[in-house]
């Protein structure tokens, strides 16, 4: 079974950069202003024979009110679901009165703390280093995380610490995690549903995944861009395992000048690309505005199955006349994406949440289907024969053939003579005729138009 690290310390003491070190990726977002992270993230990797579950959290703060004080319930739920605690220092910086607040509140949780004095490249540190002892939580461990210094001793002391917790590593153990049960191959039925919950800024996507999982797992406030980091909240619905991923909300590109403010984003983006089924969350104030039509036309571009969330439906007056204009806009404005499901709701009190997941699943189903070819041949022919293409220059345009090559998202392959020729709005006639008749509202779909190999090519004519 993984071991569960949770990594603390005060603000700006490198807990991000250890984290994406452990983990052996970029997973957190890293910058030098403090109080970068604000909800704790899970990763997981693999330390020589560790299997880790990281948590990075957020910097310590003494605050018993507002956003600090949010962080710091966070930061110490992470330190009591944790097995072993690794409290971090900045050696350079020496040790601070905060560092000895929450030394002190680390020695009574009954966790198993590990001192790590980091920043120790070069001789900078020499003296924060031996100050650490004086925090009564034994021998600092000595490591630099950004260049990777003094990962041997780290790893020491995190296997005595795994064997005093009883969660040695065995024998040829398969790390316990999704994303090592995903690279050998694990059932199809045991891989999470991934989705991305995305759009502007205070939107209320952090409350709708609190409401969902029935927890205030994510910080919420009424400021907008509380979220940063792209935060992975795994739950279940009806016995299915689904991984949530929160994101920072995403503004016009010519709004975004802060550098952090374009990480947060790009970590929105990543999101999206390694998300099944993206979610919009449009506040009903002001819902459908063009930034969550690109976010949204985006998400299609990306083949992602799209469904659109209207929050905050509890301060909507008349509710019907704005539910019929909100779809007569979505279809229009993103055809691309007709027929894709519209739920409304209020993250806050949780009136009308339990007709989103079955509108995911729905979704999801279509975003996989897989369509026989002799169907798809039989309903060619009718669409053919209803309306067949136009003639170009002169000369008629001949669909031959139509199968499916791939699914999530749908996409099909259409071989038929002169295929450079076939008018885009034919393709879109087609496209919209598979929508509608073989039920596949709301998924992006692809077709690949391709000539037909002609039998009389390289060949020699006879003398």
């Amino acid at each position: 079974m993984a071991l569960k690290l949770a990594i603390t310390g005060r603000p700006n003491v490198g807990k991000s950069t250890l984290f994406n070190r452990l983990a052996g990726r970029k997973l957190a977002l890293v910058h030098d202003q403090p109080g970068v992270t604000r909800d704790r993230r899970e990763g997981f990797g693999r330390f020589g024979e560790l299997d880790l579950t990281l948590v990075d959290t957020a910097g310590l703060e003494t605050a018993k009110s507002g956003l600090e004080a949010d962080m710091r319930a966070q930061t110490l739920d992470a330190v009591r679901k944790a097995d072993v605690c690794l409290f971090l220092v900045d050696a350079r910086a020496g040790i601070t009165p905060l560092d000895e607040v929450f030394a002190g509140i680390l020695r009574k949780s009954g966790v198993p703390v590990i001192l790590v004095a980091n920043k120790m490249e070069g001789r900078a540190g020499r003296e924060g280093l031996i100050e650490a002892y004086s925090l009564g939580l034994g021998e600092p461990v000595a490591i630099s995380a950004e260049h990777n210094e003094g990962m041997g001793a780290l790893y020491d002391a995190i296997l005595n610490a795994a064997k005093k917790a009883g969660k040695a590593p065995a024998d040829e153990t398969l790390a316990e995690n999704p994303d090592a049960h995903e690279k050998h191959g694990g059932d199809e039925a045991e891989k999470p549903l991934r989705i991305a919950i995305t759009g502007r800024p205070n939107a209320g996507k952090s409350t709708l995944i609190n409401s969902l999982i029935g927890e205030n797992r994510l910080i919420t406030g009424p400021e907008a861009g509380v979220t940063r980091d792209s935060i992975a909240v795994d739950w279940s619905w009806d016995g299915r395992p689904v991984r949530l991923a929160d994101t920072a909300g995403m503004r016009k590109k010519a709004r975004i000048s802060d550098t952090l403010e374009k990480m947060a984003v790009g970590d929105a983006l990543r999101a999206i690309r390694f998300a099944e089924v993206v979610v919009v969350v449009m506040d009903a104030q002001s819902p459908l505005d063009k930034q969550d039509l690109q976010i949204a036309d985006l998400a299609a571009r990306e083949g992602r199955a799209v469904v659109f969330v209207v929050t905050k439906w509890d301060l909507v007056r008349n509710k019907q006349a704005l539910l019929a204009q909100l779809k007569e806009r979505l279809n229009r404005l993103l055809p691309q994406l007709h027929g894709a499901p519209l739920v409304t709701l209020s993250g806050l009190t949780g009136r009308g949440l339990n007709r989103l997941m079955p509108a995911i699943e729905r979704l999801y189903a279509d975003w996989n289907a897989k369509i026989k070819t002799r169907d798809l041949n039989d309903w060619l022919q009718a669409m053919i024969a209803r309306h067949p293409p136009p003639a170009v220059q002169g000369r008629r345009i001949k669909p031959r053939y139509l199968s499916q090559t791939k699914n999530r998202p749908p996409t099909f392959v259409l071989i038929c003579s002169r295929a450079k020729h076939l008018p885009e709005s034919y393709k879109r006639f087609l496209v919209n005729g598979l929508r509608e008749d073989f039920h596949l509202m709301g998924t992006p779909i692809r077709l690949i138009v391709k000539a037909g190999k002609n039998p009389y090519d390289n060949k020699t004519s006879r003398a």
